[in-house]
């Protein structure tokens, strides 16, 4: 059956309100978002022209506040439609939206409170209120906080939403909005992996065009349902998963948290996915640890249906010739790809991976296995979308070919450079900043090196993680890290170097794999034993096993193992899951000088 296509002509819209207020016009019975109420597994639904009328409802109750166009009002809610239905309110009236991650520390929002001078800000729980109490109660900007969910008590300040909404029984008419595409939509901080977050200020353009640009490489149709759990407060999810749809007409799925994604996959069967390679990272090692509990013939046959498929796949792409082999992939897909697919809810037709990086062989065995996976890059300062493999242009290994209007070049020491209609207006109140991110002729610095070949382009490495050893060897650590982590004894790993004579790291064990090495090498399950010389040598074995493509000088000498995961909330670790290295630098810094002691 073939899909119904209803993609919306860039040309016809003036902005991103516009853009919702055009989708409800030709789409307004078609299911527009499914959610959860609560923790239960069963989802409502609510239609596109239903989305509208609540639309309206946030309007009038945003106008009461009497902002101004201009004014910035900030969200640090869950992926919800809630979310949608604040951003298109504010949106519909001129506001700038600042989307922030709920679970972000509070000094972080205490600065962006301020430095956005954010007037009226959208929480969703009481728990989110009780550590910005303090923080809001003190801000010379901020007129009211609106709590989603019930607070403990309200104040002048805070108000519940049932209480803040108008009645939603009456009829309330969408605003008109006549903003320019130039316009600034929205000012969106980056999480940061050093220093203060830099307010990425961003025009309906910027927006618009990505996502619309971004059809040309993927195809979305009406009958699709993307399931949304990366955060809407970053920009990856905002353009690919929430705007791109509103394009196409296709449905939206939220889903409860990271925690709950694998039973969600199996209740909402999406067939588009918007992720980040750690989530493939960690089905990768699930399936890696099962596999060493299988059969060998168990084993021969699922390294057959990811060889089989692989080749395949080369084959459809138009780079391989056809094989004997292929005659056997339905009954290896039956039999092992299959399973695999299911777990993703069996109606997967394609993952969108960005972020980061993924590994070739976490890449070359999934495809293998039949899932379509497309590698895309960007950055929040080009809204972010740069480039993405298309469908039948598919190099897994790179990031994929520039979207349409987007000039790439090699600057100094192989930087990447980009100019395009995504690049941002400017760092919000940081001429200086702006001025080193963006060139006098347009270029904005992305900060890593690459290579292009056949149009794709190639992650090489981050200039400024580069580590320069004292010996004046440069290595890569985000690479080291990326292999290491394929085995699914390691959850994380920071490698060091910088101006030192050799590599060293600090590494987080997962601790089901540990519990199971502990016991064969008769030590506590707890972490009182894991730095012991029996569990170190060990683990130098499985480390230097996943390092065999590595240069001799970028062996990892030295290591410190410990079971505290970094999270979020530690402050370890960025939102999108990236390492926040000066701050795990200062945690372990005790332990880091004994790695080196004597050097």
């Amino acid at each position: 059956m073939p899909h119904e296509f209803d993609r919306i002509n860039l040309s016809e819209i003036d902005n991103l309100y516009h853009l919702f207020c055009t989708r409800v016009r030709r789409s307004p019975n078609k299911i527009a978002y499914q959610y959860c109420e609560g923790e239960s597994v069963e989802r409502s639904v609510l239609t596109w022209s239903e989305m509208a009328n609540h639309v309206a409802v946030w309007q009038a109750a945003l106008k009461a506040e009497e902002l101004n166009p201009g004014d910035r009002v900030a969200l640090m809610v869950n992926n919800c439609p809630q979310w949608v239905m604040f951003e298109q309110a504010a949106l519909g009236l001129g506001l700038i939206v600042v989307p922030m991650y709920t679970n972000d520390r509070a000094e972080n929002v205490a600065y962006i409170i301020d430095d956005a001078q954010i007037k009226l800000l959208f929480i969703e729980t009481d728990q989110q209120w009780q550590q910005l109490q303090e923080t809001c109660s003190n801000s010379k900007t901020l007129q009211r906080v609106v709590i989603k969910d019930s607070p403990t008590n309200t104040t002048e300040l805070l108000k519940h939403t049932k209480d803040w909404l108008p009645d939603d029984t009456m009829r309330y008419p969408l605003a008109e909005l006549s903003v320019h595409k130039s316009s600034l939509a929205t000012v969106v901080y980056t999480s940061g992996t050093t220093g203060k977050p830099k307010g990425v200020m961003l025009s309906h353009q910027n927006i618009l065009w990505n996502a619309d640009s971004a059809l040309d490489h993927i195809d979305a149709y009406t009958d699709d349902t993307f399931l949304s759990f990366l955060p809407l407060s970053h920009m990856f999810e905002r353009t690919v998963g929430h705007y791109l749809p509103m394009f196409s007409g296709s449905s939206i799925n939220y889903a409860r948290s990271i925690e709950h994604l694998a039973e969600d996959l199996l209740f909402t069967r999406p067939t588009v996915l918007v992720t980040v390679p750690r989530i493939f990272e960690r089905v990768y090692n699930k399936i890696q640890a099962q596999l060493k509990t299988k059969s060998p013939i168990a084993r021969f046959l699922f390294n057959s249906a990811v060889s089989t498929g692989w080749k395949r796949f080369l084959w459809q792409q138009g780079r391989e010739s056809w094989h004997l082999a292929f005659i056997f992939w339905p009954i290896l897909f039956f039999l092992v790809g299959r399973k695999i697919m299911a777990k993703l809810g069996g109606n997967m037709r394609v993952a969108v991976s960005g972020g980061a990086p993924l590994s070739s062989d976490i890449t070359k065995t999934f495809i293998g296995l039949g899932l379509t996976i497309t590698q895309g890059y960007g950055l929040t300062e080009s809204a972010p979308i740069i480039s993405t493999n298309k469908l039948d242009d598919n190099y897994p290994d790179s990031v994929g070919s520039p979207l349409r209007d987007v000039e790439v070049k090699l600057g100094e020491n192989d930087e990447l450079l980009i100019r395009s209609p995504g690049i941002m207006l400017g760092y919000w109140n940081n001429d200086e900043a702006t001025k080193n991110a963006v060139n006098e002729d347009g270029w904005l610095h992305t900060g890593d090196k690459v290579k292009i070949e056949n149009n794709h382009i190639y992650i090489t490495g981050r200039i400024k993680e580069i580590l320069v050893l004292s010996n004046g060897e440069k290595v890569p650590p985000a690479d080291i890290e990326m292999a290491i982590t394929n085995d699914p004894l390691f959850d994380q790993i920071m490698v060091l170097g910088e101006q030192k004579p050799y590599l060293t790291a600090i590494i987080v064990l997962n601790t089901d794999e540990w519990a199971k090495l502990a016991i064969k090498l008769k030590v506590s399950p707890d972490s009182s034993q894991i730095n012991e010389a029996n569990v170190i040598n060990v683990v130098t074995e499985r480390l230097h096993a996943q390092m065999d493509d590595f240069p001799g000088y970028a062996k990892i000498y030295k290591f410190h193992n410990t079971l505290d995961p970094w999270t979020v909330e530690n402050g370890l670790i960025t939102p999108t899951l990236k390492l926040k290295r000066n701050e795990i630098t200062n945690c372990y810094q005790d332990v880091i000088d004994s790695l080196y002691e004597g050097h």
